[in-house]
């Protein structure tokens, strides 16, 4: 998913500073099926309202606090909001995985070592559909169709990917 559909997006939820999008991507789980740099999120930002796609709606001063800037989208981000969606919505999925090119040359490893990393790969993927299982638990109600829907998929997706490891830790090494 592309950083500017991200920011449009929860954009046209509503104004929001760059600090509450990181939030909201943090609350929603989205920091689990999304690659981002927090650090990029401010320059994302300062891009789209200099291409006129988000603009300034308010600055909130408070005493000994920096200032907060309000942003929201414009007409011109909308469009580009729906153009970007239609693409990302196009585009294929890519069959890559870190863990191939280490299959691809296992033979040459240590069995008992690739075994334990395999478990402790085991052991993050769980932990991660635990994750998700549970802001799909506590937000259910709240969830978007679209938010629920990437929760199913993601949390199926793991479940296959335990399973899939697991059955490879069986194969070679005839657990």
């Amino acid at each position: 998913m592309s950083l500017k559909l991200l920011v449009l997006g929860l954009l046209m939820e509503g104004e929001k500073h760059p600090y509450e999008v990181q939030q909201q991507v943090k609350a929603r789980g989205m920091d689990c099926y999304m690659k981002y740099a927090k650090g990029s999120l401010y320059y994302a930002f300062d891009q789209l309202e200099k291409s006129g796609m988000i603009e300034v709606k308010e600055v909130i001063r408070e005493t000994n606090r920096p200032d907060k800037t309000m942003y929201g989208i414009t007409e011109k981000g909308e469009e580009q909001f729906q153009q970007l969606l239609l693409e990302e919505l196009q585009k294929p999925m890519h069959l890559t995985h870190p863990i191939y090119a280490a299959l691809t040359f296992a033979s040459y490893g240590d069995p008992q070592k690739m075994d334990e990393a395999l478990e402790v790969n085991i052991q993050e993927v769980r932990r991660l559909a635990g994750l998700l299982e549970s802001i799909q638990e506590e937000k259910r109600e709240r969830l978007s169709w679209g938010a629920r829907t990437i929760l199913i998929g993601a949390i199926e997706h793991l479940h296959a990917e335990m399973r899939w490891m697991e059955r490879i830790r069986e194969e070679a090494w005839g657990r």
